[in-house]
């Protein structure tokens, strides 16, 4: 099972297609407060459709929290544009359990995190000349099924 984590997250719908991503991946759906809506608001429960109620949701007041949560062998996975990795590099040793963190939609990760996780920050690459970023539920979508097709044998 890999874990999604989304940092500060702000836009409803983004949090509602990464819950639906859970479930469809039997992930889990961290998130890290303040959050930049209500859980109840109508576009997290539309986005995620019927599948919501069976979202593995956990709510942390920190990544800290989390963090000490976690099982002492858990590894951290940074997602961020600004990482030098990226998700292909064949050597990377994603595992089941593993725990992929996505900052808040509008600046991403604080870029001191990706400086002190050198190893386990990664991007996405995006090969057009004129992208900055993805939509999140799109970037979280893509590294779960990168997580997948790393440790199932399908």
């Amino acid at each position: 099972m890999f874990n999604i984590v989304l940092f500060h997250p702000e836009i409803p719908h983004n949090t509602g297609a990464a819950g639906r991503l859970a479930v469809a991946t039997a992930s889990r759906l961290h998130l890290i407060k303040p959050l930049g809506f209500s859980l109840d608001e109508k576009h997290v429960r539309r986005t995620g459709l019927d599948y919501w109620p069976h979202v593995d949701l956990h709510l942390w007041n920190s990544l800290a929290e989390l963090e000490a949560a976690a099982a002492p062998t858990a590894r951290f996975w940074y997602l961020s544009t600004k990482a030098k990795h990226t998700i292909w590099a064949p050597e990377l040793p994603i595992a089941d359990g593993d725990y992929f963190i996505f900052g808040p939609e509008s600046k991403g990760l604080p870029e001191s995190w990706i400086a002190e996780h050198p190893d386990t920050a990664l991007r996405i690459p995006m090969p057009g000349e004129h992208a900055r970023s993805l939509n999140l539920s799109t970037s979280v979508a893509i590294m779960l099924y990168e997580g997948l097709r790393r440790t199932l044998s399908c």
